[in-house]
C-alpha cells in the first residue's frame, strides 16, 4: 500500500476500536495524508508512521503529560520529533502515559488505562503505555516514549516489542517535559529490531539547545563478534516474585544466549540492586518535584492521587540527603564498574513478572517497585539498554529480557540482540481436526508449532459439525448476543515463516480470522463462512470437538 492508504487504514482501525485509552489526541487524518504527498521517497524513514508520547512536544497538538490542567500547545515539535520528520517519518498523534511519566504500570492516567494487547486483564506497563500499545496494535510503525526508570522497557516486555533505551544524552531532550532531568531519555518502540536501529541512527544527534546531549561514539564490534561474555546474576539474587514461568523463560533466554556464542558469567547483582533502590527511596524523587513544584502546589487536586503522593513526598527531603545519596551512588558506580572488566553485557529479565490491573490498583507502590527491580539502576549508572521479546507464559502474556551495556554500547547491543531473538510466532486457536491427536495435527507439528494451552472461546460462538468433510471438521461462527458455553480450543504457537504455508492448506468454507477467548484476549483462529453450515449439525451444547467425537462413539 502507499503511505496514504496505510494511514487511512490506521485511522479507520482507530475509529472502529476507539482512540481512548491509547491515544490522547490525533492530527487530522487529511492533514497527515497531505504530508505524505511532499515526502521524498528516498529518505530513510519515508512514509513510516510514528506515535509520540504525550510528554513530548508535537506542534499542533497539546502536550498534557496525562494531566489536562497542565496542558499547553507547543509552537514547535521536540528536536527528536523534528529529526524523524526530516527523515521522512510521519507523526499521527499523542499517546497516553502514566501521569508526568511517573510509574511503570500504565494505570495512572485520567485518559483511561491501557492494557497488554495480549490480555485485557493485564497491565500494559508504563509510563509509555500508549506508545507501546499503539505499535503492538500496528496503528503505527514505531513510537517514541521516555525512559527514566524503565518506562521504555517495561511496556515493551508486556507487549512483545523491541524497547530501545539509548545512552543518556544521545537523544535530545529539548521539547520533552522533564521527570528527572538528569536521568531522562527518549526511547523507541518498534516491532522489529532493524527499524529501532534505523530510528536510533537518525535521532542520535547532539543538540546545542540541550546542555545534557553528547555525541554518540559507536565502539564497533569490539565485543559483539562470535564470542562474548554475558553477565547473569547468581541464582539466589534473581527475583521473579513467585512467577515460576518467568523464571523458566529467563533460563531459556540465557541458554539461547549461550548457543549464540555467549559465555555465561555469574555476577554479583547486589550493587546494581542497591542503585535501583536509590531511585525512589532516595532524593532523586526530589527531581520530579523540582520539575513541577509550582504546578504541584497550585493544582495538587488535579493530579492523579498516586502520582501526587509520590511527587509531593519529596518536599521533606533535604540537601544533606541529596549529597549522602550522591556519595552512595558514587560508591555503587565504583563497585559496578569492576563488573564490566569480566563481562561485555548484562542479560536480565526486563521484569520479574507481570500484574493484573486490579492487583496494581490495590497495591500501587509496592508492585510498581517490583517492576523496577531490573530497570531502575540503568540511567543512574549511565548504561545503555535494549529490551527484546523472549517468549510467552502459558496464560498468553509475553515475557522479555534486556541486554544492558556500558554507555555508547547501543548499536553493539543491537548486533548481539539480532542473534538472540526467538523466531516470531503467531498464536492460532484450533478447534477440530488440528487438535492434539487428531488427523491434521501434523500440519502444525511439522511446521515447528508448539502447544501453548487449552482454553475456551468467549460464550458468543456457535459450533457445528460440517457436512461432507474429510476428515470430519467443525465450523465456528460468532453470533453477537449469543450466550453459550464457549468452545474448547487449543492455542498453538506457529513460526511466522511457516504460518503462510499452514493457512494455504485450509479448505473452504474454513479460514483464519480473529477469535475472542473467555479471558477477553484475541488470537488468530479457525472460523467458518456462514454459508458453510448449511446442512451441518449444531453441536454448541457439547462445548467442543472432542466431546462431539465421544458422543458419536
Amino acid at each position: 500500500m502507499t503511505p496514504a492508504e496505510r494511514i487511512r487504514k490506521a485511522y479507520e482501525r482507530i475509529r472502529q476500536r476507539g482512540a481512548a485509552p491509547i491515544w490522547i489526541s490525533l492530527l487530522p487524518e487529511e492533514d497527515v495524508i497531505r504530508r505524505t504527498e511532499s515526502i521524498d521517497p528516498t529518505l530513510p524513514l519515508a512514509g513510516l508512521t510514528f506515535a509520540v508520547k504525550d510528554n513530548i512536544d508535537l506542534a499542533g497538538l497539546p502536550t498534557t503529560a496525562a494531566c489536562p490542567a497542565f496542558a499547553y500547545t507547543p509552537q514547535r515539535s521536540a528536536t527528536v520529533v523534528r529529526l524523524l520528520e526530516e527523515a521522512g517519518a510521519i507523526a499521527i498523534g499523542k499517546t497516553n502515559l502514566d501521569q508526568f511519566a511517573t510509574g511503570l504500570v500504565g494505570v495512572r492516567s485520567p485518559y483511561g488505562i491501557c492494557t497488554s494487547v495480549f490480555s485485557e486483564g493485564y497491565i500494559s506497563g508504563g509510563s509509555s503505555s500508549g506508545s507501546a500499545v499503539s505499535v503492538a496494535l500496528e496503528d503505527v510503525d514505531f513510537a517514541l516514549g521516555t525512559d527514566t526508570a524503565g518506562s521504555g522497557r517495561v511496556p515493551a516486555a508486556f507487549n512483545n516489542l523491541i524497547g530501545l533505551k539509548p545512552t543518556r544524552g544521545i537523544f535530545s531532550m529539548t521539547g520533552v517535559v522533564p521527570a528527572c532531568r538528569t536521568l531522562d531519555c527518549v526511547s523507541v518502540f518498534a516491532r522489529d529490531l532493524t527499524l529501532a536501529e534505523r530510528v536510533f541512527r537518525i535521532a542520535a544527534q547532539p543538540d546545542p539547545e540541550d546542555w545534557s546531549t553528547r555525541t554518540f561514539q559507536d565502539p564497533g564490534d569490539t565485543w559483539s563478534g562470535t564470542r562474548f561474555r554475558v553477565g547473569v546474576p547468581a541464582p539466589a539474587q534473581l527475583e521473579f516474585f513467585g512467577d515460576n514461568e518467568s523464571r523458566r523463560l529467563f533460563e531459556a533466554a540465557v541458554a539461547r544466549c549461550e548457543r549464540a556464542g555467549g559465555q555465561r558469567v555469574e555476577i554479583d547483582y547486589e550493587p546494581f540492586r542497591a542503585a535501583a533502590e536509590l531511585l525512589y527511596s532516595g532524593p532523586w524523587v526530589a527531581e520530579r518535584l523540582a520539575a513541577l513544584e509550582d504546578f504541584a502546589r497550585d493544582h495538587a487536586e488535579e493530579m492523579h492521587p498516586v502520582t501526587r503522593k509520590i511527587i509531593t513526598s519529596a518536599g521533606t527531603l533535604t540537601a544533606v540527603q541529596a549529597f549522602q545519596a550522591a556519595y552512595k551512588l558514587g560508591e555503587l558506580k565504583s563497585k559496578t564498574a569492576a563488573v564490566w572488566n569480566s563481562i561485555d553485557f548484562l542479560l536480565l529479565p526486563t521484569t520479574g513478572t507481570i500484574y493484573k490491573v486490579e492487583e496494581v490498583e490495590a497495591d500501587p507502590l509496592r508492585l510498581n517497585t517490583n517492576l523496577g527491580f531490573y530497570t531502575n539502576f540503568v540511567n543512574l549508572l549511565d548504561l545503555s539498554a535494549l529490551a527484546i521479546p523472549a517468549g510467552f507464559r502459558p496464560n498468553g502474556t509475553p515475557f522479555g529480557v534486556t541486554l544492558i551495556g556500558p554507555a555508547m554500547a547501543d548499536l553493539a547491543l543491537a548486533r548481539v540482540a539480532a542473534r538472540l531473538l526467538p523466531e516470531q510466532c503467531v498464536q492460532v486457536a484450533v478447534v477440530g481436526a488440528h487438535l492434539t491427536g487428531q488427523p491434521l495435527n501434523s500440519q502444525l507439528t511439522s511446521r515447528g508449532g508448539t502447544l501453548v494451552k487449552t482454553c475456551r472461546t468467549s460464550p458468543d460462538y456457535r459450533f457445528y459439525a460440517l457436512a461432507n468433510s474429510t476428515p470430519a471438521k467443525p465450523g465456528l461462527i460468532r453470533e453477537e448476543g449469543f450466550d453459550g458455553p464457549g468452545i474448547e480450543v487449543e492455542i498453538w504457537s506457529v513460526p511466522v515463516s511457516e504460518f503462510g504455508s499452514f493457512v494455504a492448506l485450509i479448505p473452504s468454507p474454513l479460514g483464519i480470522g480473529t477469535l475472542r477467548l473467555d479471558d477477553g484476549t484475541q488470537v488468530k483462529g479457525f472460523i467458518c463462512e456462514p454459508a458453510g453450515v448449511t446442512g451441518a449439525r449444531e453441536i454448541t451444547s457439547l462445548g467442543g470437538w472432542r466431546a462431539y467425537l465421544q458422543s458419536r462413539a
